[in-house]
């Protein structure tokens, strides 16, 4: 089951009011747009964009179970395509927008895609199905120096080269197919104390394909500011990211737009999980939480 990170805090921010309109820009199971549809009623609406057909399905018949089905739009698209998508729905007066970033339970859970590397899984690693190339051939195609960068770019992983040295020689032999054939990869790449440390060291190599796959930073670095021209004067944007490379294009768009004069910075540090969530939620120990509100 996906618990929302940051629920009541991302509420009292946003603060919908009846028939007000927001944005779930990363839909998921809804989690954040129910608490939004039990207050914006009887006429407000949700716009709801999730690049996961499958996900979508699920949240579908969730959200016509509760009756709300009439009050959200849903799309199966990335929120990169933001300003077209609004465009084309013709939905106006944006009191607010969420993006909850990352990747949820499901995908690490039930996806069998990839994401996790607690289970034996085909490499695949995409949010969305119809995206090209992924985690399995970026792994057997693309250069030792492009994974090198990747994994220096994404991970921050210390051992990049020695791990895409590896890479490219075991690959020689047969396909890289599935995480556990990654894994024992890394394994063999770095010293033994490192692989007993704190965090386990496919964690890095694992994120930084996830990102390049999906291009998730590029994506949200065009997203956001297509995010502050939609909303409408005195609505805000609420962004969790959940690791540091996330957290500085979030950070570093919203002090930039604020010296333009366009939006005010309402959180001057990121809000972080109380430790009542942190005991029900471990996905919510990395979430940071960061809202502006547009000024003109």
């Amino acid at each position: 089951m996906h618990i929302p990170v940051l629920l009541q805090e991302t509420i009292n921010y946003l603060d919908p009011k009846e028939n007000e309109n927001f944005i779930d820009a990363t839909l998921g199971q809804a989690g954040h747009s129910q608490e939004i549809l039990k207050r914006n009623g009887p006429s407000g609406k949700i716009l709801g964009i999730e690049q996961d057909k499958k996900i979508l399905k699920i949240t579908t018949n969730i959200l016509k179970d509760l009756g709300y089905e009439k009050r959200i739009i849903l799309i199966n698209d990335n929120f990169v395509n933001l300003k077209e998508i609004v465009k084309k729905e013709n939905f106006t007066k944006v009191k607010g927008i969420i993006m909850d970033l990352g990747v949820s339970s499901w995908h690490f859970e039930e996806s069998n895609r990839g994401f996790t590397f607690l289970k034996d899984e085909p490499l695949i690693m995409t949010l969305d199905e119809r995206k090209n190339p992924n985690a399995k051939e970026i792994i057997n195609s693309w250069s030792q120096k492009d994974l090198e960068r990747i994994f220096i770019d994404f991970g921050q992983e210390r051992f990049s080269k020695r791990i895409a040295e590896n890479i490219v020689l075991k690959r020689k032999i047969q396909p890289i197919e599935t995480t556990f054939e990654l894994i024992e990869i890394i394994k063999k790449s770095v010293p033994r104390s490192y692989e007993k440390g704190r965090i386990n060291p496919a964690t890095r190599i694992f994120m930084a394909l996830r990102i390049a796959v999906n291009e998730e930073l590029k994506n949200l670095e065009n997203a956001l500011p297509q995010s502050i021209d939609i909303l409408e004067k005195g609505g805000k944007l609420i962004v969790i990211s959940f690791h540091s490379l996330e957290d500085r294009i979030v950070k570093n768009i919203f002090k930039t737009q604020q010296k333009q004069g366009i939006v005010k910075i309402l959180t001057k540090k990121p809000v972080e999980a109380g430790s009542e969530e942190l005991k029900i939620n471990q996905r919510s120990r990395s979430a940071k939480l960061r809202v502006i509100q547009k000024i003109i």
